[in-house]
């Protein structure tokens, strides 16, 4: 039986989340970028002749955020009229529809939007969590927290805020490295291990800071914290670097986060540089892609932690066949009405439709530009 529904209506939205401090890692202190303010999002709101709606996000961090919106405004009227249902279809027609600039980067960033909509309103159709929709192995997922760990952030205060997580149910926490003088970075890594204790899940992530000899040396120092693992310490696409690095250490060597593709995923994967794939479904261009690397890495017996943006991956995590991790962020939750619950160092899968997820009033005051497409049912 085919469906008789139909997408009506689009609504595109140019939200800027301010933060609340200036974030700086490695990146920033190396020179290469200037420290963070505020995160650009691309909302999509699908709707279809049947009423239901369907909400997504996409994002980009210090530049890029209007190159999404103005990519999503320029295809997102090529899904008026289709079955909502055919979510794989549209994504290879909205693909096509700005081929002549790529498969990967801002093209896909901008579908991911559109993708994540058309997903959380398939499931609210039926009645399900997203996870549920995907087929889940779990109701929760191990997570651990990012936020309270960066380079600006001086040494008690990561201590403090790796307490105030681990009270708060977080299971993991993770420190960022990658400074210019090395003995900082160690010197910080022993103070978080002591005060946490042996028992504690620690990982590090230099934000690809590193060239290949002071990975390696760095690795080797590192490697008494019994941490989970070493994020990013080449060039993103350093694939062999990684591949490399990934035999000579008894750590597991965690990438993927920076890549665009299902394909640059797949060269990782093929040259055995990551022992924990790190793909970003806004990144890659939304749910669908994400799903067929998934399926790739779960094949290849890779462990998963998606990186940013839990309230989109704690879905697809728990929908993974080997026990992942999920990145927790309280970056996001201004934007929206829910929260997620954390308990005994996992997040809680929400027994809400789709994602979970209602725009906030505080999102609408932050919207910088919007449009519209079709008629919309109310």
């Amino acid at each position: 039986m085919t469906s008789s529904d139909r997408i009506s209506w689009i609504r595109l939205s140019s939200v800027y989340l301010p933060l609340a401090t200036p974030i700086s890692d490695a990146k920033v202190l190396t020179g290469r970028q200037r420290p963070m303010t505020e995160i650009a999002f691309l909302f999509a709101e699908i709707g279809a002749e049947s009423g239901h709606r369907g909400f997504g996000f996409s994002y980009s961090k210090r530049a890029g955020g209007p190159g999404q919106y103005a990519h999503a405004r320029e295809i997102a009227p090529d899904l008026l009229g289709e079955d909502p249902s055919d979510i794989a279809r549209l994504w290879e027609k909205l693909v096509w529809a700005g081929a002549s600039v790529g498969r990967s980067g801002l093209s896909t960033q901008a579908i991911a939007a559109l993708d994540v909509a058309l997903w959380d309103l398939k499931a609210k159709r039926a009645g399900l969590p997203l996870a549920k929709l995907l087929g889940a192995h779990r109701d929760s997922v191990r997570c651990y927290n990012t936020s309270g760990g960066f380079l600006h952030t001086p040494i008690e205060q990561v201590i403090e805020n790796a307490s105030a997580a681990l009270e708060r149910g977080i299971g993991g926490i993770k420190l960022k490295v990658g400074h210019p003088d090395s003995r900082i970075d160690l010197a910080r890594a022993a103070a978080v291990r002591e005060h946490l204790g042996d028992g504690v899940p620690l990982m590090v992530d230099a934000n690809q800071q590193w060239d290949r000899p002071a990975a390696q040396r760095m690795g080797r120092a590192l490697e008494e914290f019994g941490l989970v693992w070493i994020e990013e310490p080449l060039d993103a696409y350093d694939s062999a670097g990684h591949a490399a690095l990934a035999a000579s250490l008894d750590t597991p060597i965690a990438t993927g986060e920076m890549l665009t593709s299902v394909a640059e995923h797949a060269e990782l994967i093929r040259l055995g540089s990551a022992d924990v794939i790190q793909p970003d479904a806004p990144r890659i261009g939304g749910i669908t892609p994400f799903l067929r690397l998934a399926a790739l890495a779960e094949h290849n017996r890779l462990q998963l932690a998606p990186h940013f943006a839990m309230e989109i991956h704690l879905h697809l995590a728990a929908a993974y066949g080997l026990e992942p991790w999920v990145e927790h962020f309280e970056w996001l939750e201004p934007l929206f009405d829910e929260r997620l619950e954390i308990r005994d160092g996992r997040m809680i899968v929400p027994d809400r439709p789709g994602l979970g997820l209602t725009p906030s009033e505080q999102a609408a005051k932050w919207t910088a530009d919007e449009c519209e497409f079709g008629t919309r049912k109310d």
